[in-house]
């Protein structure tokens, strides 16, 4: 069994941008505003949409499985097949749920928080 990776963080009530508004910028005295990342907040919206699907999933595989073991079910030599396939599909949404959480939080580690805003820049090529 996997653990699953560690999750984005939402916007805490009272958190505050970085404190810091020297980012390369020519000029000391402008000042940078601060906005959350909206593609951060995707991530977070994301994670919170996919994984009650993979519980549900996983719940839905893992009662079938205990039926399929459970000999009030059924005791026929063939039960054994069905056990073994659902072995496999229990290991397979296993793996696909670590990938799948794993490349959202691995993003939301590689995407920043809070991005400073651009009000009034020019955008020359967008």
């Amino acid at each position: 069994m996997f653990v699953d990776p560690p999750a984005p963080q939402p916007l805490q009530p009272g958190e505050t941008p970085p404190a810091s508004a020297n980012n390369g910028l020519p000029s000391p005295d402008a000042v940078t505003s601060w906005e959350f990342n909206p593609d951060y907040q995707r991530l977070v919206m994301m994670w919170r949409q996919v994984l009650p699907e993979l519980d549900t999933l996983t719940a839905s595989l893992d009662k079938a499985y205990q039926l399929a073991r459970s000999r009030d079910v059924w005791d026929a030599p063939v039960s054994g097949r069905y056990v073994e396939d659902m072995t496999e599909w229990r290991t397979r949404l296993s793996l696909y749920r670590q990938a799948i959480l794993t490349s959202i939080s691995d993003q939301a580690a590689d995407t920043p928080r809070w991005v400073p805003v651009r009000a009034g820049a020019p955008h020359a090529f967008s």
